[in-house]
């Protein structure tokens, strides 16, 4: 595999041709715009376009993102198609590092998971056990951001699980006898259970944020499969998936229809994505509102646009919706459970999919079950001390 070192550094042309395009937005005009009810709110999308436009430091935080050593590496794919996967690789203070692969979700990217990097590799920097360090090396997926250009018309979880393992493999990870850990949400924990289902014996254990094990239906469910607490979880998820029926039908369907247009306009680009971080995060306020700067500042949300923006991802990041909806998914065996790799579930309240515990533990080798106190889709990103907490407890059998 050939790794080569990487530096985040945006062209001057694209940051200038950015605000020729901010200046330049066609506002749409002539229709009442009634909050969020039918969509991104215009009025709250003009504020966050100016932010963007002049106040927002791109350059402040390339220099953030440029303090963790980036790499690049060619990593071998289906029929020997090399895909190109840039990856942080930061590597744990303790005596015994553990390694850990952290991936990420849509609409999220790599920087969504900087707030876990440091304590997990330095725990004592943050009030932690030294003793609990990992080696850690968070990838951006397949056709994200600085994994470009994605090479292939579209790649499934599967196969991106199958790159992880060879990732990991090349960076002398899981090779004679030895084994990782992997953790993830969203696309993260969908991938990462793939590897917990066909790599389990490259890895200690697995750690997820979204139920997403195949098999486990999401309901309804009978009596005697819900404790305490979960009675509501069938609804909860029907009421949650709700607000992700739009990008899957358009990104699962005909996703390059809609890429011509966000590829070609930040301000559409801006208005998709914020719209999906505030209806996944948990920032939902006493009167029934949602507040999404309770979670993400317009900072957070100018720097994910820009990095899809700046990077043109956008079109690639839609196709592992394709392969989702259009290749059914085939199990690698048919030992019971489907996915044998030890695994620990945190349930996050504001999270889209709810799966009751002994569901899951007929597909899975469920060790670990923590419902959370707060925090939704986005986990690293909205409550990283819980999901730093929960990596840390895990994964300390295995060491």
């Amino acid at each position: 595999m050939r790794v080569e070192d990487f530096t985040i550094a945006i062209p001057q042309e694209s940051l200038d041709d950015l605000q020729h395009r901010l200046r330049n937005t066609r506002w749409p005009a002539g229709l009442a715009d009634d909050g969020w009810r039918f969509g991104t709110d215009t009025g709250y999308l003009r504020g966050l376009v100016d932010h963007w436009q002049h106040e927002y430091d791109w350059r402040a935080h390339e220099r953030a993102m440029n303090a963790w050593p980036h790499f690049r590496a060619q990593v071998p794919g289906p029929d020997g198609v090399e895909i190109p996967i840039h990856f942080v690789h930061a590597r744990g203070k303790g005596p015994n590092p553990l390694p850990l692969v952290v991936t990420h979700g849509w609409p999220w990217t790599f920087w969504d998971l900087k707030d876990v990097i440091g304590p997990l590799t330095d725990p004592a920097a943050y009030g932690g056990d030294p003793a609990d360090s990992f080696d850690v090396v968070v990838p951006s997926l397949p056709g994200y951001c600085f994994s470009t250009p994605l090479p292939v018309p579209f790649l499934t979880t599967a196969q991106v699980a199958d790159l992880w393992v060879e990732l990991m493999h090349g960076l002398g990870y899981g090779v004679d006898g030895g084994r990782f850990c992997a953790q993830g949400g969203d696309w993260g924990a969908i991938v990462t259970i793939e590897m917990g289902h066909a790599h389990a014996a490259a890895l200690h254990g697995i750690a997820v944020t979204m139920p997403s094990f195949p098999g486990a239906s999401r309901g309804p469910h009978a009596a005697e499969d819900l404790l305490p607490g979960e009675e509501g979880y069938a609804d909860l998820t029907a009421r949650r998936v709700k607000t992700a029926a739009s990008h899957v039908a358009v990104m699962g369907t005909d996703p390059q229809t809609l890429a011509h247009a966000l590829h070609d306009s930040p301000v559409g680009l801006l208005s998709w994505l914020v719209e999906r971080r505030r209806a996944w995060s948990d920032c939902e306020q006493a009167d029934g509102t949602r507040d999404i700067e309770q979670r993400f500042s317009k900072d957070d949300l100018c720097t994910l646009a820009s990095l899809y923006w700046h990077t043109g991802c956008f079109w690639s990041t839609e196709r592992m919706y394709y392969g989702r909806v259009n290749v059914p998914w085939r199990p690698r065996h048919d030992r019971t459970p489907t996915v044998e790799a030890p695994t620990a579930m945190a349930v996050f309240p504001g999270d889209l999919i709810f799966v009751p515990r002994r569901v899951a533990e007929r597909v899975a080798n469920i060790q670990r079950w923590e419902r959370m106190p707060s925090g939704g889709h986005f986990a690293p990103a909205e409550e990283p001390h819980l999901v730093v907490h929960e990596v840390r407890e895990f994964f300390r059998q295995f060491r």
